[in-house]
């Protein structure tokens, strides 16, 4: 039975001692989309911050966009 491997991306984007996280490590934290991610981040829905020609999102900023999500009025279908 092979056993699990994990990849460097994976455990890096579950390090809980990261401060800043790529746009492709918030989407994975928030299971979405890399595109999804990038349209949120350009709307502003979650901060950024940029580091010379870097996009980063500050970790807390992903619990800080679920919880705003979890605060909104839920939408008309």
């Amino acid at each position: 039975m092979p056993e699990a491997q994990v990849t460097a991306a994976e455990l890096s984007s579950h390090d809980p001692a990261l401060v800043l996280l790529t746009v492709e490590e918030a989407a994975r934290r928030l299971r979405i989309g890399r595109t999804t991610c990038f349209r949120l981040v350009l709307a502003g829905e979650i901060e950024s911050v940029t580091v010379g020609r870097l996009r980063r999102i500050p970790a807390d900023a992903v619990p800080a966009y679920v919880a705003k999500l979890r605060h909104r009025p839920a939408e008309a279908a």
